[in-house]
């Protein structure tokens, strides 16, 4: 379940930064995504290190 929230993660930054460095105009989601993904990632560094 690990492994599967970190490849979400990814996936979600790797989409907010296609969308901010392409100049699409997304609105308010993709930061919302961008929120979710960072979350994500902390959960993971935080359960790891536990």
């Amino acid at each position: 379940m690990g492994n599967l929230l970190y490849l979400i993660a990814v996936v979600l930054i790797i989409i907010w930064a296609v969308s901010f460095f392409g100049g699409y105009a997304t609105g308010g989601i993709i930061h919302v995504l961008l929120v979710i993904a960072i979350i994500a990632v902390l959960l993971r560094v935080i359960r790891g290190a536990a």
